[in-house]
């Protein structure tokens, strides 16, 4: 069958393009394979969290995962700071790991940006962490973004040199999974940037708790362009493409067939069928996790259910680990 192992930030507002470009895919996911899906809230406070917010987001995170059709008796649903072996296994790693290939990692120069000597060591070493939460549970899979796949090739890496090291093949070399037509959903209000919870206007995203209003609202403010028809062109027109491809992934239909079916069609058609298409499949999913918020004790028992068998496998990892390593288990 083999292992999968994901996860997402409990940094609040889950939207389309973490249920489009995730969660979505997890649901095939967990019918095909032993699955771990995990809240990281550990790769989260590399920024400063309000830690108040951090724990209402971690439960509301859990909820969307449910709500979202991830059934915790098939899948470990956990936050990783619950599981400290992924902690344990980060450091290790870190003593395996060149500070060249951390050097070469694109999305940390990207969020240091300019002021790089004051960002924090955990931001620098993240790819480490992501790591070991892979390698602990020697996940043979993991479905990550584009924006991802560099990470995951670094994992790769410091596999192969753990197990050069010790002269052993321990760890597995884990394989991406990039999955469905909008595994990159981009903003509504900018077609090259990513959709994101980080971005200052709320109009650029749907937010998984949004109201069909709301959803109506966002999809008919859209950013589009002035050229006749709807076709798409990443390059010419990013925004419609973008479009064109939540069009798809909502509906379950190639996107070419959506494109010739609105090719003759203006933006006053497509635009309120796909906020239609929208609301139909978020709808019961908004009012799942309203519910599921509701009920506090319920979702803390779904994730300590999760991380007791999440640490189930990590535990026994962690200990052969050590063994190879050499450090005394008492």
């Amino acid at each position: 069958m083999g292992r999968v192992l994901s996860g997402i930030q409990p940094t609040g507002n889950l939207h389309l393009g973490n249920y489009l470009g995730a969660i979505k895919n997890w649901l095939t996911m967990q019918q095909l394979h032993e699955c771990l899906y995990c809240i990281v809230d550990l790769h989260a406070i590399t920024v400063f969290q309000n830690p108040a917010e951090l724990l209402k987001s971690t439960r509301e995170t859990a909820a969307a995962f449910i709500a979202c059709g991830i059934d915790p008796k098939k899948s470990a649903i956990f936050n990783q700071s619950a599981v400290p072996e992924h902690s344990e296994l980060a450091w290790i790693l870190n003593c395996h790991t060149p500070l060249g290939w951390l050097n070469r990692m694109t999305q940390f120069k990207e969020k240091a940006g300019k002021h790089r000597e004051n960002a924090v060591l955990g931001l620098y070493a993240y790819p480490v962490l992501m790591a070991a939460d892979i390698l602990i549970y020697k996940a043979t899979h993991v479905p990550v973004g584009e924006d991802q796949k560099q990470h995951l090739e670094l994992a790769r890496d410091i596999a192969g040199a753990f197990n050069r090291a010790y002269g052993r093949e321990f760890f597995p070399q884990p394989e991406p999974l990039i999955l469905g037509e909008a595994t990159r959903v981009m903003s509504l209000r900018d077609g090259t940037k990513k959709m994101s919870k980080s971005d200052p206007s709320d109009q650029s995203r749907i937010a998984l708790t949004d109201d069909a209003d709301a959803i109506a609202n966002k999809f008919k403010k859209a950013k589009t362009d002035m050229e006749p028809g709807i076709t798409y062109d990443e390059e010419k027109r990013p925004e419609v493409a973008n479009l064109l491809r939540i069009f798809a992934a909502l509906s379950g239909r190639p996107r070419a067939e959506i494109e010739k079916e609105f090719a003759n069609s203006g933006f006053g058609q497509f635009k309120p069928a796909l906020a239609e298409l929208a609301i139909t499949k978020l709808a019961p999913i908004t009012a799942e996790m309203r519910r599921l918020m509701a009920d506090p004790g319920y979702i803390d028992s779904v994730l300590r259910d999760g991380a007791e068998r999440a640490r189930a496998i990590a535990t026994s990892h962690m200990n052969e680990v050590k063994d190879m390593v050499g450090m005394l288990r008492v």
